[in-house]
């Protein structure tokens, strides 16, 4: 979570034109209230913060900090309220029509409980900007999730309201932190059918990635209608991210982030909240990703094949000592066989996608079985 990858990322959407003042502009971020923060967490956590990041040698286990995944540092409050702020000020601008489309690449920090910080996550942003809109007036809110790790903090907040769809596709709990995320959690008693899990087998690549997310997320967003599409964008799907055993491309990423804009073109006038998330290639991954996604949330996509600036290269190698990429693409193409096509017994990865299917899509009028 070296914060140099948002600075990289940054670095190379302002080199590449993505931002700035004819492009996507980016604005102050305020730091979130107490009363922002208590829209999902409890006194107990935020008095916490406040007291390790004021003596970072306080390890308070009981609320995650000073594990490992949450060392505690001086000023953490601080930071990590500035990360909540920015989430919700994307979501006021989108609610208030002041814009269409809007991101905060250092948010989406979805592991974070009502009471304990947890992944790498010290408050929840993207459930405080949720939350933020319903208080607003939205009836409804879909959250998707592609972080490789499930977003269960997220789902943990919204698993009994009903007005809230939460959908995460991550690889299997079997195999990673936080162990959760399997089809069977599918809501609370008053809201059924309202999280959805897509559980992905590792070494799955772009294609059956794409695969199993046009055959779960689209359907499901359509029945709900939702009046703000919010998104989560961790990058550590990504076949060179050392914490998981995905295998996606920065092209497969990008056939996402326009999958996911034209979702909410379709179904709720084009409000889009989009955060980051995780993602541990800090330079060789991370930035080229999001600078895609930033292009397209500004409405106007890179072109895969364009190179990366030889100013932005050379700012790698001095910060993080390591050969930047030259161009914006891994030279993957991006298809996949709809799940329309036909359904193999065979394909742990199908029996994935039927098995989420099964599960949730009855509780929205859809049958799991037609395609």
């Amino acid at each position: 979570m070296n914060p140099v990858r948002v600075d990289l990322t940054m670095s190379l959407a302002r080199s590449l034109g993505v931002v700035g003042a004819d492009a996507l502009s980016a604005v102050p971020a305020p730091e979130a209230t107490d009363a922002d923060l208590l829209l999902v967490h409890e006194q107990s956590l935020i008095d916490a913060v406040r007291r390790s990041s004021a003596d970072p040698a306080l390890r308070q286990p009981q609320f995650g900090l000073g594990t490992d995944d949450n060392p505690t540092f001086a000023g953490m409050h601080q930071a990590a309220r500035h990360v909540v702020g920015a989430s919700v000020e994307a979501a006021r601008r989108v609610w208030s029509g002041e814009v269409v489309h809007a991101a905060n690449i250092a948010g989406g920090l979805h592991h974070a409980m009502p009471a304990a910080t947890s992944g790498f996550c010290v408050y929840n942003d993207v459930a405080v900007a949720i939350q933020w809109l319903l208080n607003a007036g939205a009836r409804r809110i879909a959250y998707v999730d592609v972080d490789v790790h499930h977003g269960d903090g997220v789902q943990k907040i919204f698993y009994d309201d009903p007005r809230v769809l939460t959908i995460s596709l991550h690889e299997t709990g079997q195999m990673l932190f936080p162990g959760t995320g399997f089809p069977v959690e599918t809501g609370g008693p008053n809201a059924p059918g309202s999280s959805v899990n897509v559980a992905l087998p590792p070494g799955t690549t772009d294609g059956g990635w794409l695969r199993a997310f046009h055959a779960v997320v689209p359907p499901l967003v359509r029945a709900f209608a939702p009046d703000v599409l919010v998104t989560q964008h961790g990058c550590d799907s990504h076949r060179e991210d050392p914490l998981a055993h995905l295998m996606l491309t920065v092209d497969g990423h990008r056939a996402s982030y326009l999958a996911l804009h034209d979702l909410a073109h379709e179904v709720c006038g084009g409000r889009w909240v989009a955060t980051g998330g995780g993602g541990y290639a800090v330079a060789e991954v991370v930035p080229r990703s999001w600078s895609h996604l930033l292009a397209i949330v500004g409405g106007a996509p890179l072109d895969p094949g364009a190179a990366t600036p030889a100013g932005w290269r050379t700012e790698v190698a001095d910060r993080v000592g390591v050969r930047a990429p030259e161009e914006m693409t891994d030279g993957a193409v991006p298809e996949f066989r709809d799940f329309s096509e036909g359904f193999d017994p065979d394909s742990w990865l199908d029996r994935a996608v039927a098995e989420t299917r099964s599960a949730v899509f009855p509780e929205h009028g859809i049958d799991p079985m037609s395609w």
